[in-house]
């Protein structure tokens, strides 16, 4: 049996920020990450939340990302914001990046940021999030470490590449929040049940002959399997091309791995546009948005993307969220 231990959002965003600091992380990388990692708890995410913490930062002490940069901020264009993150914590760029990002948008109505020389930016919905509370709509890509095969091939060369659409609503939480990778689920799912020793369900990952397996660490040394066949391999293509290509980050058939040690900084990327919906919608975008909603909340036991992580973020405001205490007991061993 699982012991479990729960935990504030405070007391979790405090014991990641110590952990890291700990690991030669600066306080000004380190409490993005922190912040980022106790909202991605509350929404549920477990697998993207403290389970990363000793994983950053063990990063951190080898060399992987380093713990000291500091992002270079650009403006090369009108509506264009690029940031270097100088093989430093995603976080921290995009932190840097939508402190320009915003402010432009609500200028010109429209406003593109590009990261590159990036890291793990952890749930992508998270920042795209930020954005619908800042009003605008977010529209958010991040490239991986090569981990799904074309359609007819076995080796892999695009990460799963989650993709992100964050709608404003009225009351600071998004009306709708899309964040799904192109693989069938994260590859962290997939490492989360390879630590426990536990077997994947059929059609989350193929084995490195391309075949279907349920054994976790087979699934690691071939693919993950794509959502929906080779629609998924266009989504995760299409997410390279915005979070890779457009950014000049490192491509995921290049990309050193997320997890483990070896292999030196990922450098991948991230994209992100933020979008001021009223002004391309002549006003009208909150009661189409509405009705939108309320066509899918109206019919019994039909939900929207980001329904369960809104009643979970909610929820653990008041309640605090459950942790596993094996994973407390891995970060506590940085704070040693």
């Amino acid at each position: 049996m699982i012991e479990m231990q729960t935990l504030t959002l405070s007391e979790i965003e405090d014991l990641s920020l110590r952990a890291l600091m700990a690991a030669g992380t600066s306080e000004a990388n380190a409490r993005p990450l922190a912040v980022a990692t106790a909202a991605t708890e509350a929404d549920g995410v477990a697998s993207h939340g403290l389970a990363y913490i000793p994983i950053y930062c063990e990063h951190v002490q080898c060399g992987k990302v380093d713990g000291q940069a500091t992002p270079v901020v650009a403006t090369p264009r009108p509506g264009v914001v690029t940031v270097d993150a100088a093989s430093g914590f995603a976080h921290a760029a995009i932190e840097a990046g939508f402190e320009k990002l915003i402010p432009m948008a609500r200028e010109q109505g429209i406003a593109a940021l590009a990261i590159t020389n990036s890291y793990n930016c952890g749930v992508l919905g998270y920042h795209t999030y930020r954005l619908a509370q800042s009003g605008m709509l977010g529209l958010g890509f991040t490239n991986a470490p090569a981990s799904i095969a074309p359609s007819g091939g076995a080796k892999p060369v695009v990460g799963t590449n989650p993709f992100s659409v964050a709608a404003p609503g009225a009351d600071g939480q998004p009306a709708l929040l899309i964040d799904q990778s192109a693989s069938t689920i994260a590859k962290s799912e997939v490492m989360k049940h390879a630590r426990e020793g536990t077997p994947i369900p059929v059609g989350w990952a193929l084995d490195a002959e391309g075949n279907p397996t349920t054994d976790p660490a087979l699934g690691l040394k071939g693919s993950m399997a794509p959502s929906g066949g080779y629609k998924g391999v266009g989504i995760a293509l299409l997410t390279e091309i915005m979070a890779a290509a457009m950014t000049g980050a490192t491509l995921g058939i290049n990309a050193s791995p997320f997890s483990g040690t070896a292999g030196g900084p990922p450098r991948t990327g991230q994209f992100f546009m933020a979008i001021d919906p009223g002004v391309t919608s002549g006003g009208d975008f909150a009661t189409r948005m509405a009705d939108l909603v309320g066509a899918i909340h109206d019919q019994d036991g039909a939900r929207l993307p980001g329904d369960g992580r809104r009643g979970k973020r909610l929820a653990a405001r008041d309640n605090g969220v459950a942790v596993n205490v094996a994973t407390l007991d891995r970060i506590k061993t940085f704070l040693d």
